[in-house]
């Protein structure tokens, strides 16, 4: 659950009731006063790895990583970014520090972009893939996802129908 707004007293009251109810973690960086950007990395940028890059906190570099990475399962427009980031895991320098907090600024940007799940009132599953019918691995890569999401769910009691069409996939009810 991400929680949004302006009244950082309320979200806090909001997180602290939330944790009596369920396991969470704050995914907070301490960058809620910083200043927007409207892209979350550079065109043609020149991150990578050069003999005269200053080194950075591995750890906390590691941690925003792995927070992007969850983040951006419900904020897929930052998934290509998060992919440069993450190449430099390992050794990451001051600029590659610098690319994460230019993501982080523009997620401050956009806070209302994203995939929103709730709920319809019916138990069926979409599944979507960005592949065309020319590029079957994309397409074969998600209807296994799916499948997998099929069996799991018939494991634990749900026996669902797996209905393929036009590019896309839908689990239902049986």
């Amino acid at each position: 659950m991400i929680i949004i707004g302006n009244d950082k007293h309320e979200i806090s009251q909001l997180q602290d009731y939330l944790v009596t109810k369920f396991e969470m973690k704050n995914l907070d960086t301490g960058m809620l006063d910083c200043r927007p950007v409207d892209i979350p990395i550079i065109q043609n940028h020149l991150v990578g790895e050069y003999p005269d890059q200053v080194p950075t906190n591995k750890e906390r570099y590691q941690r925003l990583v792995g927070r992007l990475i969850y983040l951006s399962y419900t904020r897929p427009y930052i998934a290509y970014a998060v992919s440069i980031i993450n190449q430099f895991i390992h050794s990451p320098s001051e600029d590659h520090m610098n690319a994460i907090i230019r993501i982080l600024r523009y997620l401050k940007f956009a806070p209302r972009n994203g995939l929103v799940l709730s709920k319809h009132g019916h138990l069926n599953i979409d599944g979507y893939t960005d592949a065309d019918w020319a590029r079957f691995r994309g397409m074969t890569k998600g209807i296994c996802k799916l499948i997998w999401l099929k069996r799991l769910l018939t494991e634990l009691g749900y026996k669902p129908m797996l209905t393929l069409k036009n590019g896309s996939a839908l689990l239902r009810p049986p």
